[in-house]
């Protein structure tokens, strides 16, 4: 079996996409890590927030918590009526674009595919902050794991949908259990504590308050926990992934991830309040997560705890699984209506976007690097993307139910109109009290975005312009083209070169670049080995001209030929045969000069119209 085929797995054909399809089982760990692996820093880039407040600070995570559930359920709703009345997926892009147009649909485009490359790096961040909160001794290593881990992603992905979604199956589930398991134990301790239950392990000591409790830093809390809402969108934009009904199934998969999610959120912020487990300072020594603590408060420091931190690990890391299922079939959808380079609508050997996985996992890589796998830092940079698309989506639902004539419209109007109201409020929440901390770079990013999609359209529409031709085909002075052949010295290559010459043109000139005194001078064997052929079957021979170059040029000399016999020869086109050795293996490629490959950059960058370019290939099988 190939190398390939071990890594990636057989190439499919294109009649096996149906196969790929995944059901609700399958889609929940394909489509829903990213909303799953929030619960786990959500709630703690909020804890962080409050760590000027001390212990105070607890009191105020459940009724932050309880607004962003709120605001999940009026998304939650709007998203089911996105995919019953856009069933092909798509997501906010299509949405915004057919119902508040063109401009309104790149915006969220721009915001989606910014909010998934972030997504990529948080979730590889956050899961490499939970292996080094159970094992401290790694802190030092932070960007090397999260290197490794995006690599691994990666392969998987390239290995086609379902096979990412049946990879990834038993970390979400075994993450689910757990956590579910830890919640349930820690509630019936609670309750039978009376309220004050007693830590099966020691946790870290809250700091003292430095400051009193203001709007601003709740308000900068909310805006932090509100990163436990992204991936919700992931759903929407995925229709077509799933198998017959895929919007009945899209559905129910969307109920899954946000019933578990609200699970998730509401036993974590009451167990947090209950247990006074506080967030530690991001990237410093000592640092350990919120869910770290959580577990260990609740079960102690034993196998179980290392299973959950295990699967937390493994949930956070592959969330990013989400942003590699959705990028490139977002990328896809815009490359469709030329606002992105035509190569990311091809399917690769396992039927998946392949240059969109490339291209998600080079701007996640480079995040990475630039912020040194710190979550905290990216934080910052989140919720900005995620709350646009959001926005958008429901605006755009808004004017859908407008102009249809389904009965229940107006109530399904009043759904998206909530959903865009809320959305559009936090969007400004997060603006304003992430703006110094890096939501800025966002403000910069989405109207780069927009500007590199209207450039790539233009020069489509220019393209489309420039080659559009109606006319009948053109037959007036048809002539042969005076040929060119580049030689080196009479062998099989020269031989295959010139007879394919003789083909095309009567008119063939063959030119020797002499760089040093070793090479033979064709002068004296042409009258013999191409002259006397040619003429016995009563054709014009080809002409020859050697040219010495004392200074060891090969292209300047050939390149003035060519100028030459163009200016000599104004109203005639120039075909420059080019022979190309072609090797067995890529390495023989650097035992060769690529001399051939030069000369036809060279000729293209001059954009001559009148030169033709024709590569004789000769395929080495020593």
């Amino acid at each position: 079996m190939p190398l390939v085929d071990r890594f990636f797995g057989r190439r499919l054909a294109t009649h096996e996409e149906e196969e790929q399809k995944v059901g609700i089982l399958a889609g929940i760990p394909m489509l829903g890590l990213d909303a799953l692996s929030s619960s786990a820093y959500g709630p703690e880039a909020a804890l962080t927030l409050l760590i000027p407040l001390g212990a105070l600070g607890l009191a105020y995570i459940v009724p932050i918590t309880t607004i962003i559930i709120c605001l999940l359920l009026i998304v939650y709703f709007s998203y089911r009526q996105t995919i019953a009345a856009y069933p092909g997926g798509g997501g906010s892009y299509t949405v915004a674009k057919e119902n508040l147009g063109v401009a309104a649909g790149l915006l969220s485009a721009a915001a989606l595919m910014l909010d998934y490359i972030l997504n990529v790096a948080v979730g590889i961040s956050a899961g490499v902050g939970a292996l080094v909160s159970a094992f401290p001794s790694l802190h030092s290593y932070i960007l090397p794991l999260c290197l490794v881990l995006l690599a691994l992603i990666t392969i998987v992905n390239l290995r086609g949908i379902r096979e990412s979604g049946v990879a990834f199956l038993i970390p979400t589930y075994l993450f689910i259990g757990c956590m579910f398991l830890v919640l349930a134990l820690g509630t019936i301790k609670v309750l039978l504590s009376g309220g004050a239950p007693t830590p099966a392990d020691t946790l870290p000591s809250l700091p003292a308050p430095v400051t009193t409790v203001s709007l601003w830093l709740l308000i900068h809390a909310f805006a932090s926990g509100c990163t436990a809402m992204t991936g919700v969108e992931a759903v929407s934009n995925g229709v077509s992934a799933f198998r017959s009904p895929a919007h009945i199934n899209a559905q129910r998969t969307l109920t899954v991830i946000v019933t578990t999610l609200i699970v998730l959120l509401t036993g974590i912020a009451f167990l947090a309040r209950a247990y006074g487990i506080g967030a530690t300072t991001p990237g410093a020594t000592g640092y350990e997560s919120v869910l770290s603590q959580l577990v260990r408060a609740v079960v102690g420091h034993n196998f179980f705890y290392y299973l959950t931190i295990g699967a937390i690990l493994s949930v956070l890391a592959l969330s990013a699984n989400t942003s590699f299922a959705g990028f490139p079939r977002l990328c896809q959808v815009v490359a469709r209506d030329d606002f992105l380079p035509h190569a990311f609508g091809s399917r690769g050997r396992r039927l998946v976007f392949s240059l969109g996985i490339y291209a998600l996992t080079f701007l996640a890589a480079i995040l990475l690097i630039i912020f040194g796998g710190i979550t905290d830092r990216l934080i910052p940079l989140f919720a900005v993307g995620a709350f646009l698309a959001f926005t958008l989506s429901q605006a755009g639902m808004v004017a859908h139910w407008w102009y249809s004539n389904e009965p229940k419209r107006w109530h399904n109007m009043l759904i998206n109109g909530v959903g865009a109201l809320a959305t559009a409020i936090t969007l400004g929440v997060v603006l304003v009290a992430k703006f110094v901390e890096g939501a800025w770079i966002t403000i910069l990013l989405i109207p780069a975005a927009l500007l590199l999609f209207y450039a790539v359209k233009r020069h489509y529409v220019g393209v489309t312009r420039e080659l559009a031709y109606r006319a009948p085909l053109n037959l007036q002075s048809l002539r042969h083209p005076i040929v060119l052949v580049m030689l080196k010295g009479w062998d099989r290559v020269a031989h295959k070169s010139l007879r394919f010459a003789l083909k095309l043109s009567s008119e063939v000139y063959a030119v020797q670049i002499r760089t040093s005194e070793h090479m033979d001078d064709l002068t004296a064997l042409w009258p013999q080995m191409v002259e006397a052929p040619v003429r016995a079957l009563g054709e014009p021979a080809p002409h020859l001209t050697v040219i010495d170059s004392p200074y060891r040029l090969l292209m300047q000399p050939l390149l003035d030929y060519i100028t030459k016999l163009k200016d000599d020869n104004p109203n005639r086109q120039i075909a420059v045969i080019i022979p190309d050795l072609v090797e067995q293996h890529w390495y023989h490629y650097l035992l060769h000069n690529q001399e051939g490959e030069i000369l036809k950059a060279l000729l293209l960058f001059q954009g001559d119209e009148r030169i033709v370019i024709i590569s004789v290939p000769w395929y080495l099988h020593a």
